[in-house]
């Protein structure tokens, strides 16, 4: 068995099952370094990104069948020893190594890293962005208002609360930031009717600035979903309030 693994070039064993003692003999022999007792699933991932494939049968090897990559190697990590194959022919499917001082600090890293995946994510499904900081609500909140101006009774009073409602993302922004919400929100909007539409809350630096000169964009999928299910859920809590209001009534 170990013959037809040399014999094909083959210097990386990874294998799901064991490996029997007198096998991993003549692979040390032949200077082939063996993996074992892998997941499936970790199995599936490098042939992925080696472009190797999973077999189970040896018979069945040809060198077309073998993956490629620049480095395997052993590393011991505090106490833990890790295997890394580095420089795969399609790595596609990658490992992060997470590290931290705490299990609530490496939590916290693992919960930023798969936002941040599925941000881009997002942007692959539908490329298209809007400028961060608050600028797009803050943009919507003063057209909503000019617009509300046109309508008569409560429907300009329904519209100009949900104009504000928007308005509460930067507003947020600018109270985290330790900024002070009047004076911000004056300015921002002072900005945008100047025509500045992606002008919004600089929270690193505390300021307000152009959005898109300083790289802070948001996926257009994610501020739609946002939208859509605030105002779906404020529509749903009007409805139980009708209904409430109606059977007290009776």
């Amino acid at each position: 068995m170990v013959d037809k693994l040399h014999n094909a070039g083959v210097n990386v064993l990874i294998c799901q099952k064991g490996i029997d003692d007198i096998a991993q003999h003549y692979l040390a022999k032949y200077g082939i370094m063996a993996v074992r007792r892998v997941k499936e699933s970790d199995m599936i991932k490098l042939g992925k990104a080696t472009g190797g494939r999973v077999i189970s049968n040896l018979d069945d090897l040809t060198e077309k069948d073998l993956g490629i990559a620049d480095l395997a190697h052993q590393k011991k990590v505090e106490s833990d020893k890790w295997v890394f194959i580095e420089g795969c022919k399609n790595p596609q499917s990658v490992t992060l190594l997470i590290r931290g001082g705490s299990q609530r600090v490496i939590d916290e890293v693992d919960r930023s890293i798969h936002d941040s995946l599925m941000v881009v994510k997002d942007v692959i499904e539908k490329p298209e962005i809007v400028a961060g900081g608050g600028a797009p609500e803050s943009y919507a909140a003063s057209k909503l208002k000019d617009w509300a101006d046109s309508f008569d009774g409560r429907e300009q009073l329904a519209i100009k609360k949900y104009a504000e409602a928007l308005e509460i993302i930067p507003l947020t922004i600018a109270e985290n930031a330790g900024m002070d919400p009047i004076d911000t929100m004056a300015t921002l909007r002072a900005k945008q009717n100047q025509g500045r539409k992606w002008t919004g809350i600089d929270a690193r630096n505390t300021r307000i600035a152009d959005m898109l000169s300083i790289d802070v964009v948001e996926p257009l999928a994610v501020k739609e979903q946002i939208i859509k299910s605030a105002t779906e859920a404020a529509c749903m809590i009007l409805r139980i309030d009708d209904v409430i209001s109606v059977s007290g009534a009776r």
